[in-house]
């Protein structure tokens, strides 16, 4: 068993059979990213705020009131043997190697943490935490609240559907548009900025296989994206709804408590579990669970209660049977049998071999219910909205090209909100532009990179239409309809065009029309970021200022005010005004664990925490998409408002989704979380980049010395000849 490194840390691992191999993944991911994989594995537990505080409170009751322990051991009680033994040996390589990779990052002792057990269970645990909001089902609570507040009819318009939202991209192209005649594979996940990030490039090779990927850090073999040399894979959300919440009725007893359903008035399990506050008072937490599902809002003693039902809790699968099959792939069949036992999250997947085959499919568990059950919190009592079986999987034939980047495709009948077209037509155009076949993997940052913004459309004609302007307000109006309508970092027309939208999206907020969804409801606190208005109202931008549709609202009186703000210089500070470039507001801000009363050495440790990470507050799914690929934002604090990252091009709603929160902040909360190249001709020609580096330990070498790179749109080298890499030594 040995592990080598290439010139950027990435470890490359070499064992004699399967075992051994997940052993020693288990291990250096351990020394590499001990912080990373402990916060997680807390996390699941629902036990962060022990050492994170009180803001990580919301995300650990969440935790526990949704059962995400529980159902990870029901769902490893029911993997087969040899999957549930290959994730043992990953397990036993964590267990081995904690305490050396706790020793290198100094967060531990200011923490007071020491390294942990980890469980049979424990990835499985990891993996339900970082999905378990990925099908975004609290966007349910905010159309619940939309269709409460200003009627039924009200929910679409703040569908994302429209000209504004964020997601990841994808794209394969056969051998005939290639220069080498083989197929390429490409993209880049969009999920919340982490540090350390959520891809850890990684090798695994044995005499069964050798596959070169993205690993999720805390679960073995490579999920999402991988290069088995005859075959390679990738994956975007297939933004399909798979989740269901229920009005439940609950009462006590002197036996317990009770939920009235279908059948009648039956018995809730329940118990009361203790969060402990790092500076604060220990949490109790009523964990209750009806037939239905776990309460996630609410309980036997408020005014409503609603629960959960999602695909593993219900079945005790999570399809980690998919990840070994996937490393011993040898062609598309082999990943469309392996992508067949995928449960959460639903993916669209395509993939490639060297035979000429391909493959564009869905993957994943989708339960077939009342379309009610999509849109709003369902009443649990009534039969009709019960699950009535599992939705077969979409697939499609690939021709030259496919695209996958969230829109309302081929997953289409399994989804309600999905990504605008315009990023999947965008990649169509940019390939398109070379149809003579002269794509190489080294190209493909051609597409990652692209910084137009077709979402300006609706804006800028709503500009083009207004007259009787003063001089300054003319001059920017005119300059503005000049615009390449790219969201480049040195460009100032990008910035003045992003203060122009974000002045209207906060002038939309405060009308009138709106004000009933000013105040949320009262939600957990993890939810949060589904309900606040102001983000919504960017993402709907262009529906909300259509004619008719909001009554007294006149989007050209609107749309002039905010023009004459900005080319007044009068705009708020923390948008930019009219000589503002773009990257001198649009600049990454990365979310770090930072333990709590944690004074930092940004040379040598954590920066302490920049305003609320999506997963202890909120993890919207963005792949987020994310986190979440459609769907708002978190709040965001002062403190990103200092934040030093570097400046980015690109934006939401560009094939670049460097993702800003129009109204909000022009800050990057999530974006490009990897970028890959596999090329179908030579594995050794493949390309990849993450925003930081392959090491977790902040000061280290490797901790973030891809970030020029990344952000320059750069593609770095796949090493795959041994003899170029360093072997390390125990």
């Amino acid at each position: 068993m040995g592990v080598h490194r290439d010139r950027w840390g990435v470890p490359h691992l070499r064992a004699d059979d399967p075992g051994e191999l997940a052993f020693a993944q288990g291990r250096v991911t351990a020394y590499d990213r001990a912080w990373q994989i402990e916060v997680e594995r807390h996390r699941s537990l629902g036990t962060s705020a022990a050492f994170l505080g009180a803001e990580a409170l919301p995300w650990d009751r969440f935790a526990r009131q949704a059962r995400l322990d529980d159902t990870a051991r029901r769902c490893h009680a029911r993997l087969d043997g040899a999957t549930a033994a290959w994730v043992a040996r990953y397990v036993d390589g964590v267990n081995a190697d904690l305490a050396a990779g706790v020793t290198r990052d100094r967060r531990f002792a200011a923490a007071g943490l020491a390294p942990g057990r980890w469980e049979p269970w424990t990835p499985l645990a990891i993996w339900l935490t970082h999905h378990v909001l990925f099908a975004g089902f609290p966007s349910k609570l905010w159309r619940e609240h939309v269709a409460r507040r200003l009627g039924p009819d009200a929910v679409a318009l703040f569908h994302a559907d429209g000209p504004a939202g964020s997601g990841s991209n994808g794209w394969l192209l056969a051998g005939t548009r290639t220069a080498t005649d083989a197929a390429l594979l490409a993209g880049d996940p969009h999920r919340f900025i982490e540090d350390p990030g959520i891809y850890q490039q990684i090798r695994l090779a044995c005499p069964d296989y050798d596959v070169l990927g993205l690993a999720v850090p805390g679960v073995p073999g490579i999920a999402h994206f991988g290069h088995a040399g005859g075959v390679a894979w990738a994956i975007t959300n297939a933004m399909a709804d798979y989740q269901d919440l229920y009005a439940e009725r609950l009462r006590r007893t002197g036996a317990g408590v009770e939920a009235y359903g279908p059948e009648g008035w039956r018995p809730a399990r329940t118990h009361v579990e203790t969060i402990t506050v790092a500076g604060g008072e220990p949490v109790e937490v009523e964990v209750v669970e009806t037939d239905r599902g776990p309460v996630v809002a609410g309980g036997p003693d408020g005014p409503e209660a609603i629960s959960l039902r999602y695909p593993p809790r219900v079945t005790g699968e999570l399809g980690f049977a998919a990840l070994p099959a996937l490393l011993r792939a040898r062609t598309v069949a082999d990943v469309d049998a392996a992508v067949d036992h995928w449960v959460e999250p639903v993916n669209v997947v395509l993939a490639a071999d060297t035979t000429g085959g391909l493959l564009h499919r869905v993957a994943g568990t989708v339960p077939v219910r009342h379309p009610d059950n999509g849109l709003r919190v369902v009443p649990a009592w009534e039969a009709g909205y019960a699950w009535q079986g599992w939705h077969p999987m979409p697939r499609a034939a690939v021709g030259e090209v496919a695209v996958m980047a969230n829109e309302r495709g081929l997953s289409a009948p399994l989804g309600v909100e999905f990504a605008p077209p315009h990023r999947a037509r965008r990649i169509r155009q940019l390939l398109d532009a070379d149809s003579a076949g002269g794509w190489t993997a080294g190209r493909m940052g051609e597409v990652h990179t692209d910084t137009y913004s077709a979402a300006a459309e609706p804006l800028l004609d709503l500009l083009s239409g207004l007259d009787g302007l003063p001089a300054e307000g003319a001059a920017l109006r005119d300059r503005l309809l000049r615009w390449d309508r790219r969201m480049t970092a040195a460009s100032g027309d990008a910035g003045a065009f992003a203060a122009v939208r974000a002045a209207l999206v906060r002038r939309v907020a405060a009308h009138p029309a709106l004000a009933a969804l000013a105040e949320p409801p009262a939600y957990p606190e993890v939810f949060a970021p589904w309900l606040a208005l102001t983000p919504r109202v960017g993402t709907a931008l262009a529906a909300l200022l259509a004619p008719g549709v909001l009554p007294g609202l006149d989007a050209a009186a609107l749309a002039r005010e905010a023009l004459l703000e900005v080319a007044g210089g009068t705009s708020d500070p923390a948008v930019g005004g009219v000589h503002a470039r773009w990257g001198a507001r649009h600049r990454l801000a990365p979310w770090r664990a930072a333990p709590v009363g944690r004074a930092a050495d940004p040379t040598t440790e954590a920066q302490p925490e920049a305003g609320t990470r999506p997963g202890t507050t909120a993890r919207p799914g963005i792949e987020a998409e994310p986190s979440g690929e459609v769907g708002p934002e978190p709040p965001v604090g002062p403190a990103y408002a200092a934040s030093g990252g570097p400046e980015l091009d690109g934006d939401h709603d560009c094939v670049l989704a460097t993702s800003s929160v129009p109204g909000v902040t022009d800050l990057c909360l999530r974006g490009p979380a990897a970028r890959y190249a596999w090329d179908l001709a030579r594995r050794e020609d493949s390309r990849w980049v993450v925003p930081l580096g392959a090491d977790g330990v902040p000061g280290t070498g490797h901790h973030d010395d891809q970030l020029a790179s990344w952000r320059r749109g750069e593609l770095l080298p796949v090493v795959t000849d041994w003899a170029e890499l360093t072997e390390e030594q125990d």
